[in-house]
């Protein structure tokens, strides 16, 4: 059973780091369940304020990949009505994601650009927030990628320490 959960976690960790990167996977959250199949075997000692504070950050991380494109496009002049474009972008990348991964950049960005364009704003400022809301999504998955990262290598410094308990090896 034990090698069972391992190979589920792995497969988490990876599945982790991809969503890192396409829009509809959550990358930290998903990673973190490879971390909680890993101390779930018998091999691994329970440490859940280790796991409690984990799967807080992978939410916080998670919930902020959303916030973030918002924040940038404000930082950049935007508008109320530049933040609330790249909100609904967000929101059509995520219900239509028929770009990929290319979706989660573009619908963000052009929901800014017309945000502000409704907004009365000129094309320099307009362009000025949906660059805002490019650089905000950047930034979160930047975010998502360390997480991963990070807890891949817990992942996997946690396996190795332990790996002589392990009916395999």
């Amino acid at each position: 059973m034990d090698i069972l959960l391992i190979i589920l976690g792995f497969i988490c960790m990876v599945i982790g780091l991809l969503g890192s990167f396409l829009p509809v996977l959550p990358g930290p959250p998903i990673s973190w369940i490879g971390l909680l199949f890993l101390y779930l075997t018998r091999t691994i000692p329970n440490d859940w304020t280790f796991l409690g504070i984990t799967l807080i950050i992978a939410i916080g991380i998670a919930i902020l990949d959303y916030a973030i494109p918002a924040m940038g496009t404000k930082k950049f002049g935007g508008s109320k009505f530049g933040v609330i474009g790249t909100t609904v972008g967000l929101v059509v990348s995520m219900i239509f994601p028929v770009l990929g991964f290319f979706g989660i950049i573009i619908w963000p960005f052009i929901g800014a650009f017309v945000g502000e364009m409704i907004y009365k704003a000129n094309h320099k400022t307009a362009m000025k927030a949906a660059f805002g809301s490019f650089l905000g999504f950047i930034t979160g998955t930047f975010l998502k990628f360390i997480v991963s990262v990070v807890y891949f290598g817990l992942f996997i410094n946690e396996f190795w320490k332990y790996k002589a308990g392990f009916s395999l090896f």
